[in-house]
């Protein structure tokens, strides 16, 4: 018996269930078989979770939507490595909620710029970004210096990204407001959030020690971007199946 695809094409909402139907099969047989892969993202050793200072500038970074200009993946081309370090890794995103991949730069990629520059080069950056890039298109952020970070909420904020994954540990959530301001602090005991967060930034981020500002919690976010692991080592052997 010959099947007459008429009845489809004069029929719209025979053709839409059709077309839905055949999405939605297509879409399962490509996605669940990777949830059943350990292989789909690589276990990199040294990635960790953000530090509560880090995430909250992180939170900061996606409210200013400093990510409909700067990506966070370097692709694996030649030109792209050149300019920007070693080609991201899935895992290198492994706890960011949501991740910070992109197609579009009006600037630079931002996967490696931990370390690349001082605090103090940011804090003039965002104050006034021409100072430093004379060609930059970039808006100014001077009242990210003056506007108090708020981190009454920072425990519950740990508990719902534990939620989705990220494993931070009870130790991590009862200490998390401890954490957020020692690493802003040059002159706390930094022992205990160096433990839970290795090679977590300790500074003043925006030169201004009588004031936790939103500046220090973004400033310290883009510091460790890349650093958390020196991925120009990372062979085989090294990710984790």
């Amino acid at each position: 018996m010959r099947f007459s695809h008429a009845i489809f094409e004069k029929n719209a909402v025979m053709l839409t269930a059709a077309v839905l139907l055949t999405v939605a099969v297509g879409g399962l047989v490509e996605i669940v078989p990777l949830f059943t892969i350990e292989t789909t993202i690589e276990r990199v050793s040294g990635v960790r979770p953000y530090s509560p200072l880090e995430l909250m500038g992180r939170n900061i970074y996606v409210r200013e939507g400093c990510y409909l200009c700067h990506s966070q993946q370097i692709r694996p081309m030649r030109d792209e490595v050149e300019r920007y370090g070693p080609y991201s890794l899935a895992a290198e995103s492994i706890y960011d909620h949501p991740f910070q991949w992109g197609s579009k730069r009006t600037g630079p990629d931002l996967a490696r710029v931990g370390g690349r520059y001082s605090n103090e080069w940011h804090v003039l950056h965002m104050v006034d970004p021409r100072a430093v890039v004379p060609e930059s298109i970039m808006p100014s952020y001077p009242f990210l210096a003056d506007r108090k970070l708020e981190t009454k909420a920072i425990e519950k904020h740990l508990k719902a990204n534990r939620v989705v994954g990220v494993p931070y540990s009870d130790e991590m959530i009862a200490e998390a407001r401890a954490d957020l301001e020692a690493q802003a602090n040059p002159q706390s005991d930094t022992e205990a959030l160096m433990k839970r967060y290795p090679k977590a930034v300790v500074a003043d981020f925006d030169g201004n020690p009588a004031k936790l500002t939103e500046m220090d919690a973004l400033i310290a976010y883009l510091q460790v971007l890349g650093t958390m692991v020196d991925f120009t080592e990372v062979k085989p052997a090294d990710v984790k199946q």
